[in-house]
């Protein structure tokens, strides 16, 4: 059922191979948004690491629903699987049970109890936040599981892809830690690389695609069929929600970012639409692993989690990739062949931005005063301090972050900022300047303390 073949490198494969060294390793539970790679990394992890796997798929395989039927007893469930196949062979010590699609079975999550009791045979499991509902579970095995959240590539995953290694990637950050300017060989090599990920995204089908052929034949359909898939997981799990209503937020993400503001506004996007009656909508994306919320900070204050209004958001694509697909195809067509993003490049830029941030494990913050006269694209902060990021389409700053950064004690826990745009590495005392495309290093360099 599962085909041996030659993949792309991910961050998931150290974790993997971390998670087998603990010797007290519980059952890993890894989730993530369809087609982010998750089944091909654990069945290459699998073959290469354990003598049995023993890999089931909820969906594609439905009787092994039943093998939960005589209850949670690890000798009870292995009867039951070698009952359907007696070839599959469970050797303790040296086999790996992979439980594909769980959220078509909730029944195998109150079974990782039981297995990490038991500790003969290593679990993990894998299914799609979209139909993971912890609901429909008896016991989801809290304390007896690890979760792992898996995204679509990431910049650096897809420079791997392209055949650059971690001595490159490293050179790259000292690059950042010093403050030395790229050469022009750089900038203009790397800017293209980028330019390549925000069109095709980080989807490892539409990666694979690329890197293969060597052009974007084929991406687009890719890429376009993933949103129809992602239509019909909303129909299909959406359970108690109003689906239409989910659909219709998720069809308006590409209009608002298109707008000045970017700001999601539920009244625009249909008569007589309110807030109250999409309560739980916004929450079922974002938990669904489809979109990246941004909400807006109260007050310029640390700290984040504690000063933001779940009221005003604004909603990205979780790939920007998708978000270009969600275009018209002329669009995409002059992205690729033209490098025209046009007036939708500020919408693009602060995307991929945003999605960034997030697989770095950021949660994502703006802020916009009443008045519209203090904007400012992204809030992270250091262990002391709340760090400003300003996403520009083009080379100006602006005057929010200007004023943002004078350290004239109006906002004491800002000391420096940093802006995101077309232009080499630099510092002028107040804020950071640095390409959009070493935005992937950003929480190693405020980390280490480069920002105080």
């Amino acid at each position: 059922m599962y085909l041996k073949m030659k993949l792309l490198r991910r961050k998931v494969d150290d974790y993997l191979l971390t998670w087998k060294s603990q010797s007290d390793r519980m059952p890993l539970v890894i989730k993530g948004a369809r087609q982010v790679g998750k089944t091909a990394s654990v069945m290459q992890f699998a073959q290469q690491n354990y003598a049995q796997v023993v890999a089931i798929n909820f969906v594609l395989q439905k009787k092994y629903k039943q093998i939960f039927d005589d209850g949670y007893e690890v000798d009870d469930i292995v009867r039951n699987i070698t009952l359907i196949n007696p070839s599959l062979t469970f050797e303790p010590g040296r086999t790996l049970l992979f439980f594909d699609e769980m959220q078509d079975c909730p029944a195998c999550a109150t079974s990782l109890k039981s297995f990490k009791i038991d500790g003969r045979y290593d679990v993990i499991c894998s299914g799609s936040l979209m139909g993971v509902n912890y609901r429909e579970i008896e016991s989801n095995s809290v304390g007896y599981k690890q979760d792992y959240e898996m995204y679509s590539m990431d910049f650096e995953e897809f420079l791997w892809a392209k055949g650059y290694d971690d001595v490159f990637i490293e050179a790259l950050y000292a690059k950042m830690c010093t403050l030395t300017p790229l050469s022009s060989l750089e900038v203009e090599t790397l800017g293209n690389l980028f330019r390549e990920y925000m069109t095709i995204g980080g989807m490892p089908a539409v990666v694979n695609r690329f890197i293969t052929s060597g052009n974007y034949t084929g991406t687009l359909e890719l890429q376009r069929q993933l949103l129809y898939d992602y239509e019909e997981d909303i129909t299909k799990y959406a359970l108690g929600l109003d689906k239409g209503k989910i659909k219709n937020i998720y069809n308006h993400i590409s209009v608002f970012l298109g707008q000045d503001n970017k700001k999601f506004q539920i009244s625009k996007i249909a008569h007589g639409a309110r807030n109250r009656e999409y309560v739980g909508t916004i929450e079922w994306l974002r938990d669904a692993g489809i979109v990246n919320v941004c909400y807006c900070l109260e007050h310029l204050s640390l700290p984040l989690k504690g000063n933001y209004t779940p009221k005003s958001y604004k909603l990205y694509y979780k790939d920007t990739g998708l978000l270009v697909a969600s275009l018209d195809e002329e669009s995409q067509y002059d992205m690729r062949v033209n490098k025209n993003y046009g007036t939708y490049k500020g919408a693009l830029y602060e995307n991929i931005v945003g999605d960034m941030l997030a697989k770095q494990g950021y949660s994502l913050y703006f802020y916009r005063n009443e008045k519209s006269t203090l904007e400012i694209d992204f809030f992270i902060r250091s262990a002391t301090s709340l760090i400003p990021i300003e996403v520009k389409a083009n080379d100006n700053a602006t005057r929010s972050l200007i004023k943002l950064t004078q350290q004239d004690g109006k906002y004491p826990d800002i000391r420096y900022g940093i802006k995101l745009c077309n232009k080499n590495i630099g510092f002028n005392g107040y804020f950071y300047t640095f390409p959009y495309f070493l935005t992937f290093l950003l929480k190693r360099f405020v980390r280490q303390g480069i920002i105080a």
